[in-house]
């Protein structure tokens, strides 16, 4: 009889969660402390969205989830979307070092990767495919390499194998999955060749779709120089400074030639772009990337730009905190642009450049360095000390009492602010 019940109690402990996820089967999982781990550990592939209530970006990306997750959930792999309150449940947002909302991750196989991809369901929905897809996908022809080119869409970069064997990528393939796609093609055309410019093989082709850019890598196919090769081609020649760029940046450990022009989208900064993409063709020990004053008025701004600077400016920036400016070359006139960048490179290369610090002065840009949590944080302290101050210039009896009341008042603003 023991014996019995035992084995119905391990049946209920063993079946109450698949039977549960199946009750919530293509719906946003909603997941708590007594849930969680158990969550993490039953599923090959769940994407977690970690929220607060009071945060105005997360409640206008949750509807985003409620309609990615049901495509998500009939892939031949299946992705379960889940989500939970981080701002409830510290312990867990402490775990994975949740400092902002939201912070969305990846669990594959129980091991968490950051997700900084796009948050519009049909654009998520094609992200979150590369993460179940194989690590390498294997074609025979010309209708499967366009075919592989057309489903793995413009966001990431795609590399195509061509004449290569599956081994010869395979492990840097599962390095740099979360980035991009990639493919071995088996049997191709010469019309292939002619569409992508390459004239033998074995080659292997970077694609960036977005940017309408490819190269071609002909060899040594050993690690060190196929690996140097993707991590190069990870990003475009010339990148736009967005958010989301912003994020993908940090993943690259290449100083960043940036150049801030008046307007990213006039026909001058275009041409100028054009020049950019020649010279970070012959510089691929750099990143160049460019911003719009008027695109990004914050982020322009910490590199001692205003309204008054003479512009297009160019520096060269560490990705973080310290950035150099170029003696006598910070400028670019509009005559023989394409020398000056060149000029640029070389008293950069000389070492004749002086060193400054960020300025991170607006709360925009402080934001996407340190997280929304953080500035939150920063804003509501100075506030407490404003209410401070100010309640200290009145009648001492009275000062307690006003000071504690501010401070609440305070609190709730805060936490109601995005």
């Amino acid at each position: 009889m023991c014996g019995v019940l035992l084995l119905l109690l391990l049946i209920v402990c063993i079946g109450w969660w698949p039977m549960m996820i199946r009750c919530h089967e293509g719906k946003v999982l909603e997941l708590d402390e007594s849930n969680f781990d158990s969550a993490i550990s039953s599923f090959d592939f769940i994407f977690v969205d970690f929220y607060a209530p009071w945060c105005a970006h997360c409640n206008r990306l949750s509807p985003e989830l409620d309609k990615a997750a049901p495509i998500l959930s009939g892939l031949k792999t299946p992705v379960v979307i889940a989500k939970i309150d981080a701002d409830k449940y510290s312990r867990i947002a402490s775990k994975y070092k949740i400092d902002g909302f939201p912070t969305l991750k990846v669990f594959m196989h129980g091991v968490p990767t950051d997700y900084n991809g796009p948050r519009k369901s049909d654009k998520l929905v094609r992200y979150l495919r590369k993460f179940v897809a194989p690590d390498v996908t294997v074609v025979e022809s010309d209708s499967g390499i366009t075919e592989f080119v057309e489903a793995a869409g413009t966001f990431f970069p795609i590399f195509i194998g061509f004449g290569l064997d599956e081994s010869a990528i395979s492990n840097l393939a599962i390095k740099y999955k979360k980035n991009a796609w990639f493919s071995v093609a088996k049997d191709f055309s010469e019309n292939m060749m002619a569409l992508y410019d390459f004239d033998k093989a074995p080659a292997l082709l970077a694609l960036h779709p977005n940017f309408n850019e490819q190269s071609i890598f002909y060899g040594p196919f050993e690690d060190n120089f196929l690996e140097e090769f993707i991590q190069q081609s990870l990003l475009p020649l010339t990148l736009p400074m967005t958010g989301d760029n912003l994020k993908r940046l940090k993943d690259d450990k290449r100083k960043i030639v940036l150049t801030i022009v008046e307007d990213e989208t006039d026909y001058e900064s275009k041409g100028l772009i054009k020049l950019l993409r020649a010279a970070a063709s012959a510089n691929r020990d750099l990143v160049f990337a460019y911003v719009g004053y008027n695109q990004w008025k914050d982020f322009a701004e910490a590199f001692e730009v205003g309204s008054k600077t003479p512009l297009p400016k160019m520096v060269v920036w560490d990705g973080n905190e310290v950035f150099f400016s170029v003696i006598d070359s910070e400028s670019i006139d509009k005559e023989d642009q394409g020398s000056q960048i060149t000029l640029f490179l070389e008293r950069y290369r000389e070492g004749k450049v002086i060193e400054k610090a960020l300025g991170a002065s607006s709360v925009g840009y402080l934001s996407s360095l340190v997280g929304m949590r953080t500035v939150y944080i920063l804003v509501f302290l100075v506030a407490v000390m404003f209410l401070i101050a100010t309640v200290g210039k009145e009648e001492s009896s009275d000062a307690s009492t006003s000071v504690a009341d501010n401070r609440e008042t305070a609190r709730l603003h805060a936490d109601k602010e995005d």
